[in-house]
């Protein structure tokens, strides 16, 4: 994202991939544009929210006429920097980790996992979803510089040791797919992404605040 829209509120800013994504789609069905309540009941965000966001960068829609496709697709694309490629490493080849190299974020222009580490010996030296697998006790003779984001999918009591391991190196910001909260220098971003949490919670909002009906 550019410097002059870093100001933006980080809730705007996790919601601009949604928007970008639905775009896609609606420019590859052939609509050439769409109003702000068209997108809301596409991403699940009120429309409100919507043009509170896109008002951050400034005139994006014409009322009365709503949103023209291909502007905000191009829009997005050079806001969200689709058109350079973010090298990710993954850490931790289990039953999540091959799943995420088979995907790989095929549907991402700007992202990818380029290289993959592990410590079980059976699966280093071999390539998953096209992705080599390196032995991790290497990673600080060979994750390249040009890797600044990493996918943490290892046990939970290992996590904080590789995230040191890993800053250490140059990385700048981590996904992490384990249940440690970890420690890491205000420079650092971390998203901490704990799918039995995420489970847990929904399932304690169905019980106890169901949908009423409309």
């Amino acid at each position: 994202m550019n410097i002059e829209q870093s100001k933006i509120p980080q809730a705007t800013a996790k919601r601009l991939p949604l928007y970008y994504r639905f775009l896609k789609n609606l420019h590859s069905s052939g609509k050439q544009r769409v109003s702000s309540a068209e997108l809301s009941d596409a991403v699940k965000v009120d429309s409100a929210t919507i043009r509170r966001d896109f008002s951050y960068f400034g005139a994006l829609g014409k009322k009365g006429y709503g949103y023209n496709v291909n502007y905000l697709l191009s829009f997005f694309r050079k806001t969200l920097d689709q058109d350079e490629i973010t090298k990710v490493c993954l850490i931790g080849v289990g039953n999540l980790g091959t799943a995420f190299l088979h995907y790989n974020f095929t549907k991402n222009n700007n992202t990818e996992i380029s290289l993959a580490y592990e410590v079980d010996q059976s699966k280093i030296g071999t390539e998953i979803g096209g992705v080599p697998v390196y032995d991790l006790n290497h990673l600080e003779e060979n994750l390249p510089d040009d890797v600044t984001v990493a996918i943490l999918t290892v046990p939970a009591q290992a996590a904080q040791s590789i995230t040191d391991r890993l800053i250490t190196k140059g990385i700048k910001g981590i996904l992490n797919f384990t249940p440690a909260r970890l420690n890491v220098p205000d420079d650092i971003r971390i998203h901490h992404i704990d799918l039995a949490v995420e489970l847990q919670s929904l399932v304690y909002f169905l019980k106890h605040y169901p949908y009423e009906e409309k």
